[in-house]
């Protein structure tokens, strides 16, 4: 696929409405499902129980060989994700202890086709590029971003687009479609994030124009940042457009007032599967994930979440991603 394909016109798509309309409801009693309906108007039930029946697929023996010699005589893939719980990407099940969502799905097919056991650990945001430093990890599926700083370090298979979501209470009457529209506010990001270089890269933009920068803030989770967000005590939550939409959907108390193309205003951001720079595993990753692209399992997952519309129509290897300077 070219890479105009790739990065289809959401990069420049500032207030789009977000992947989920905001209307969803829950039923305990139903095995721990939730419903959500997508921007099409599809209604999608999503299982949060600890049994998933996860999409799977078969070994392909040839993608297979591609893998290094060491990982396949272990047997197994070591995967790293975010112990920050943040539906529908990488989350708790009801019974808070296994791992679900969009990225542990993605994550098992890709190792169905290279024959491989997944083990996926939770850890920080920060240890995630430690333990891939170290090689304590294969690779991680964790909505990380593509950027021109990280492929210094790391090579990446795309699999999904980056869209970025503005989270306000709900009734807040914000809208965000540019920099100026967060002068003067206070917004909670997550540190060490591409929303936060986006934000910082906002603010700079806002005090060379004569306007106010923005307050940025940092909390420890998620449900710290929301009762942030319901205090009053922040204006704004910049994280994934998904999780935002999600929540918004799920509780009702906030809404998506803006999104953002997670590599900035000229380019689709992409999230992909990470590994350390020359490992060998890149070019078996993106066969991989080309593969269930392919025969279809890959729409089936994106479908299970309600994430068609992030959908990619081929995995690139170190495809651009968001710029040092992000003008």
């Amino acid at each position: 696929m070219s890479v105009n394909l790739a990065r289809r016109s959401t990069a420049v798509a500032l207030g789009l409405v977000s992947a989920f309309v905001l209307s969803s409801c829950s039923n305990p009693s139903d095995g721990g499902t939730t419903e959500v309906a997508d921007n099409t108007g599809a209604r999608t039930k999503i299982n949060l129980s600890p049994d998933q029946n996860r999409v799977t697929t078969d070994k392909v023996d040839s993608i297979a060989a591609e893998v290094p010699e060491e990982i396949r005589r272990r047997g197994t893939l070591e995967l790293v994700a975010s112990s920050g719980s943040a539906a529908p990407l990488t989350f708790y099940a009801t019974d808070n202890k296994t791992l679900i969502g969009v990225e542990p799905d993605i994550a098992h097919l890709v190792a169905d086709v290279l024959g491989l056991k997944p083990h996926i650990n939770p850890v920080s945001w920060e240890n995630i590029f430690v333990g891939l430093d170290s090689a304590k990890y294969d690779a991680g599926f964790s909505n990380i971003t593509v950027t021109e700083e990280r492929k210094e370090k790391y090579d990446f298979a795309g699999y999904r687009e980056d869209n970025l979501g503005f989270e306000a209470k709900k009734g807040s009457g914000l809208k965000v479609t540019g920099p100026k529209d967060v002068a003067g506010r206070t917004v909670a990001v997550g540190s060490g994030t591409n929303q936060e270089k986006l934000l910082i890269e906002w603010s700079r933009e806002n005090e060379k124009a004569g306007r106010k920068p923005v307050d940025i803030k940092y909390y420890q989770d998620d449900s710290d940042t929301y009762l942030a967000l319901q205090s009053g005590r922040i204006d704004l939550y910049l994280g994934p457009n998904p999780t935002a939409a999600y929540h918004a959907a799920t509780t009702g108390k906030t809404e998506v007032v803006g999104t953002y193309s997670g590599a900035g205003a000229t380019l689709q951001g992409l999230i992909a599967a990470t590994t350390k720079k020359d490992s060998g595993l890149v070019e078996p990753l993106a066969d991989a994930l080309n593969h269930i692209i392919e025969n279809g399992t890959y729409a089936k997952v994106l479908k299970r979440w309600g994430l068609s519309d992030e959908a990619v129509t081929t995995s690139e290897i170190n495809p651009p991603g968001l710029p040092r300077t992000n003008k």
